[in-house]
């Protein structure tokens, strides 16, 4: 299987953190059933390691004390990272009220955390679906988000 981190990482989502069933508590059996998915044992013990970052980064609050109105200015290492189509779809879910300005940030951190040389608007969006799932009070915007991610639609406007 030609996996990487994001598959592991909607893996993961799919089976266990949209339904009622548990994953193991055993890091090891967890390990060992994503082998048995047909995950590699690097892409796994990444994806645990970015689910472990975005614990950390979601339990402390950001504040960056943005004004109504404003724009990100993204700097070189994120474009190179996000293209205008991602940056474009941030925004996008910044307008519609699905992200807030602290979750953008920790959006763009745990984006920017995902080794590959860049990240597309698929990945993005199970991205912001994860952060948003791990911040306390988003669940109505984590609810649209999910709802936008299964739509069939895939047209946003911007």
């Amino acid at each position: 299987m030609d996996d990487s981190m994001v598959d592991v990482l909607i893996y993961l989502f799919e089976h266990y953190m949209d339904g009622d069933t548990q994953p193991p508590t055993d890091q090891d059996e967890l390990e060992g059933e994503l082998a048995a998915a047909g995950f590699s044992a690097g892409e796994v013990a990444k994806a645990l390691h970015w689910l472990d970052e975005l614990a950390a980064g979601a339990e402390a609050p950001v504040s960056h004390g943005h004004a109504a109105g404003s724009i990100r200015i993204y700097t070189d290492a994120e474009c190179d990272k996000l293209d205008r189509e991602g940056r474009g779809f941030l925004l996008f879910l910044e307008q519609i009220g699905i992200l807030d300005p602290s979750s953008r940030e920790l959006v763009v951190e745990r984006a920017l955390a995902i080794d590959h040389p860049w990240v597309g608007v698929d990945e993005l969006k199970w991205v912001v679906l994860l952060v948003l799932l791990n911040r306390p009070g988003l669940e109505a915007a984590f609810t649209r988000m999910e709802d936008l991610i299964y739509s069939d639609s895939s047209a946003y406007l911007h």
